[in-house]
């Protein structure tokens, strides 16, 4: 049972309604004040779960955070029982909510999770890439050029990497992931998890990015990467692969990155600058 006086998030199934758990059953039906992300997606959510909301329900997305987060607080001063909750996962993540925790905690006003799905989580654990160490990236960047940015601060790192794309953009962002990181970098696209449309594509960026370039995608998506894979090489070895790549037609500066990409220690203008030296 909800306390009162306590901020409660709870995560919301991300596509099956029977993901719900009994702890967010029985807090959409005794909440005070319910907070939203969508008001009618949540009215959707209990008529499947057969509950009804006896609380008042508010909208909280994130246009309207600042001012409603006043409400939140306030309402929790009062000793109601607050829930938070947003379309599907869990709030805070990719969704509203940090405002929210962030204000009650600077209040001094106790916050509790009720947890639950996540697209995260269940996309990394279907993928079959290294779970050890992994990082949630959020969305893409829209723009080209934050996207190339963002893809060469992350080419190095060794950990999996997850992002969430919009169907529409999705063949564009793993085209820019396939120049970003390599086209043999392992990666898997998770769509509609935990919905009757469900698919897990396993393979290459380049794979990945010549499927999604001739089929539509629809649906919710998650990206998952495979962190890079670097190895120990002495310098001239790398220097004289650039080379061989640059002789089969690659541009140098192209083929320079490839090379850097996939070595430890050793940057792309040291090879370019290697490269020119020796071939004079």
């Amino acid at each position: 049972m909800l306390a009162p006086g306590v901020l409660v998030l709870a995560a919301t199934p991300i596509g099956n309604p029977l993901d719900a758990s009994v702890r967010l059953v029985r807090a959409l039906g005794a909440a005070d004040l319910i907070a939203a992300e969508d008001t009618r997606r949540l009215r959707r959510l209990t008529r499947e779960l057969e509950v009804e909301p006896t609380g008042r329900v508010i909208s909280y997305h994130e246009h309207n955070e600042d001012e409603r987060t006043s409400w939140l607080l306030d309402a929790l001063r009062e000793g109601q029982r607050v829930l938070l909750v947003t379309d599907a996962g869990m709030p805070v993540v990719s969704d509203p909510g940090y405002r929210a925790v962030r204000a009650a905690a600077e209040a001094g006003l106790p916050v509790q999770v009720i947890p639950g799905p996540s697209a995260v989580l269940t996309a990394l654990a279907v993928s079959g890439l290294a779970p050890d160490r992994f990082s949630f990236e959020g969305f893409v960047p829209r723009g080209p050029g934050q996207r190339e940015n963002l893809f060469a601060q992350l080419a190095d790192a060794r950990r999996t990497l997850v992002f969430f794309e919009s169907p529409r953009r999705t063949s564009s962002a793993l085209a820019a992931m396939r120049d970003g990181f390599g086209p043999e970098r392992r990666a898997v696209l998770a769509r509609e998890l935990t919905k009757t449309h469900e698919e897990v594509l396993r393979g290459t960026l380049a794979e990945l990015a010549a499927h999604t370039a001739e089929h539509e995608v629809l649906g919710e998506v998650a990206i998952v990467v495979a962190g890079a894979d670097t190895v120990e090489a002495d310098p001239e070895d790398l220097v004289a692969e650039v080379l061989r790549r640059t002789e089969a037609g690659e541009r140098m500066k192209d083929a320079a990155k490839a090379v850097a990409r996939g070595a430890s220690g050793v940057g792309a203008r040291e090879l370019y600058d290697g490269a020119q030296k020796r071939r004079g």
